[in-house]
């Protein structure tokens, strides 16, 4: 068989999560590491015996000791932010790092229904012999129950509210019923949820307060500091590049920060100086967009710009990052390159191409 492109983080961190499982301190019942090593784990560090731990996440230490708590308590986890913000990363991250497993997910959408996220069943084994517990098909939540595991509920708001509210038996009273069977699963300790939520997509559903009420919100928030960004940015395309085996030239981290740069300019809907004020875009611009438009244009330096990393590589992917709406964000986007863009000597490479393809 062929290598996977992409390893659970349990299985592509594994030595990381060996080193931090050998530290001493209490740990609750089911998980795999203590919290302070959890926390390390995402944030970068030393385990107990030297080994380096690399920073899974880049951001305000409060925030993911404040995740990671609650995971210790019987409230599960909701990580809201803009699309972008690493929610779903962290999500994975703390799973692996918790149960050492974070392929229990559910992802939600507006055709999840309540199989998907309680149980199905095996139609063949039903018609045959009935109801049956060897004829129920369990989901990712069921299994997280039963082997005292995290379940990951990936956009939670995109489901349906009768949907969702499925869940509030199983956080209130950690039980899921089988009034089929006349029977009930019990959750076995270190069970928990994690959800991830968007707070500004389209498309989403909101929560009732009862659920509401049974998760403790943490905001992930996207970087407020430019070189931050440019840092998450410059490391994760460092992790793409390799995993892809491109090329990565050594003008990498100057491109990423022109790139940081305009995405930020109109992400905030002004110039970097605060002397332009300028429309934003119907996209996002999030910092994972960033890295998709430097690892794209990685690609396109690798393989059709002799290896050169510029604004030609860079441009095309850049005008499909912005202009997401072909009336309203090209607009948006003329007006940017002829008040900004067009008056920096330093950015002219990026005025005449993406004047270009614009």
């Amino acid at each position: 068989m062929s290598d996977p492109l992409r390893l659970p983080a349990e299985q592509g961190y594994a030595a990381e999560l060996a080193a931090l499982a050998k530290d001493d301190g209490p740990r609750p019942a089911g998980w795999r590491l203590t919290p302070k090593a959890v926390v390390t784990y995402l944030l970068g560090g030393k385990a107990a015996d030297g080994t380096v731990i690399g920073a899974k996440y880049v951001g305000e230490r409060k925030l993911i000791e404040t995740a990671v708590a609650t995971l210790a308590t019987d409230r599960a986890l909701l990580l809201i932010g803009s699309p972008g913000t690493a929610k779903s990363w962290v999500s994975e991250h703390l799973a692996a790092a918790v149960a050492g497993d974070s392929t229990l997910v559910i992802q939600g959408t507006a055709g999840t229904d309540e199989n998907q996220i309680r149980y199905g069943w095996n139609y063949a084994q039903l018609l045959a012999h009935g109801p049956s517990r060897e004829a129920l098909t369990p989901t990712p939540l069921l299994r997280a129950m039963e082997t005292g595991k995290l379940c990951r509920i990936e956009e939670l708001t995109r489901m349906g509210s009768e949907v969702q509210d499925t869940l509030i038996t199983v956080l209130s009273e950690k039980t899921l019923p089988i009034p089929e069977l006349n029977t009930a699963v019990y959750a076995s300790r270190g069970f928990n949820v994690i959800a991830t939520a968007n707070d500004r997509d389209k498309g989403v559903n909101e929560m009732s307060s009862a659920l509401k009420r049974r998760f403790n919100v943490v905001v992930l928030p996207p970087p407020d500091d430019l070189d931050q960004e440019i840092a998450i940015v410059v490391k994760r395309v460092g992790e793409s590049a390799a995993a892809l085996e491109l090329p990565a030239p050594k003008n990498v981290a100057e491109e990423v920060a022109r790139v940081v740069g305009i995405f930020r300019e109109l992400r905030n809907g002004r110039s970097a100086d605060g002397k332009t004020t300028l429309k934003t875009p119907s996209g996002s611009l999030s910092t994972a967009e960033a890295i998709g438009v430097v690892v794209g244009g990685l690609a396109q330096a690798a393989y059709f710009n002799d290896g050169k990393l510029d604004a030609e590589s860079l441009g095309a992917n850049l005008i499909g990052a912005i202009v997401k709406d072909p009336l309203q964000d090209k607009i948006v986007l003329s007006e940017y390159l002829e008040t900004v863009l067009r008056k920096r000597p330093a950015d002219s490479a990026y005025y005449k191409a993406l004047s270009r393809l614009a």
